[in-house]
């Protein structure tokens, strides 16, 4: 597997994993049992499951009266695509320059 496709596997897996402990968060939050801890559910949409994250808050209705998620989830998503523009560009410039080298 070469890497984008190793990456993107990962963002799948993250974005899964962080929607489904959104669920889980939710569920146990109804039926008062123990809680996964919001240190967790945003150190897995840091890692990569923003959206996942998102979707979960809206289709589980949940943490969305906490201003640290609504305003948190969208600033993680933010700062990721932003740093994905970045190194996507600044890939796209290193090929750029290592073509150069050939033609002229």
């Amino acid at each position: 597997m070469k890497l984008p496709d190793i990456l993107l596997c990962y963002l799948i897996f993250m974005n899964i994993l962080a929607f489904v402990l959104m669920g889980q968060d939710k569920y146990k939050a109804r039926h008062k049992k123990w809680r996964i801890p919001e240190k967790t559910l945003f150190l897995a949409a840091i890692l990569g499951g923003s959206i996942g994250s998102i979707l979960g808050m809206q289709l589980f209705r949940h943490k969305t009266k906490h201003t640290a998620f609504v305003i948190g989830m969208p600033c993680i998503l933010i700062i990721q695509i932003i740093l994905a523009a970045v190194l996507f560009m600044r890939h796209l410039s290193e090929t750029a320059s290592f073509f150069t080298m050939f033609v002229f």
